[in-house]
């Protein structure tokens, strides 16, 4: 369910990113020094218990937000209960939405897989950034979220394969980007191939209560798993995306078009 209020365009901004300045710190991960961290693979997803969210300093925000890899703050202490749900709104940067999916589209259920893997607002001229997600309700069990690694994902082509894909140009619409002509269909479909089977560059995350994601939407992608639709559970979150610069072309040569 989505709100059909209408916004005005997002204004260009000059944006910088917080964890340029953790990388001044001496110890850029020492927001996690009071917690208990858990790798949930080699290189991606971390899983950070015991700690507070709400009481992080602002050097411990910037720290966080340095991290590449999906970072869920389980029992994060934040007191969710009193939250005001309505539709998406804008304030300095910051996108926030509440997702409402009781039941699943009908064109989600009748699918042969439901998954789609996807980033938030890549249309536009500076996409989201760091994202926050959190479950307001949740079904008793199932509707995990799953993020994959982009960066992972590059790094696993062969050299050939990512010099090939540095020089192609892409418009991006509200439903997904495409390619010059005659080249659209077939190295879309190679890419989402290639992000849904690439398991080990991969995070799955199991909602729990007081559960809060965290993660760089401009280098991952996500999915969300409708298992729990025959339940008739709710499924309520909120996302709160904070906007980041304009994506910077691969080859210095090519120039981004309005």
């Amino acid at each position: 369910m989505y709100s059909q209020v209408k916004y005005p365009a997002l204004q260009p901004f000059e944006h910088v990113g917080a964890g340029f300045r953790a990388l001044k710190h001496p110890g850029p991960r020492s927001f996690l020094a009071n917690s208990s961290a858990i790798e949930m693979s080699p290189e991606f997803g971390l899983d950070v218990r015991g700690c507070n969210l709400a009481e992080l300093t602002a050097e411990h925000k910037d720290q966080l937000a340095l991290e590449s890899r999906a970072v869920v703050w389980s029992s994060s202490g934040i007191n969710r209960t009193s939250s005001t749900v309505g539709p998406a709104f804008i304030l300095n940067g910051l996108v926030a939405s509440v997702l409402c999916t009781s039941t699943p589209l009908q064109a989600i259920l009748t699918a042969i897989t439901k998954s789609t893997w996807f980033t938030n607002c890549s249309f536009e001229l500076q996409p989201a950034g760091l994202t926050t997600f959190f479950l307001l309700a949740q079904p008793k069990t199932g509707g995990d979220t799953l993020y994959s690694s982009q960066v992972l994902n590059f790094r696993s082509l062969s050299p050939i394969m990512q010099d090939f894909l540095r020089t192609l140009k892409a418009t991006h619409g509200r439903r997904q980007p495409a390619f010059e002509a005659g080249r659209n269909e077939l190295w879309l479909n190679f890419l989402y191939d290639h992000i849904v089977k690439c398991g080990d560059h991969q995070a799955r995350i199991k909602w729990e209560p007081m559960s809060v994601v965290i993660w760089d939407n401009r280098i991952t992608a996500h999915t969300a798993t409708y298992d729990y639709a025959h339940m008739k559970d709710l499924r309520h979150g909120a996302r709160i995306s904070a906007q980041a610069e304009r994506p910077i072309p691969a080859v210095g040569s090519m120039k981004m078009v309005n």
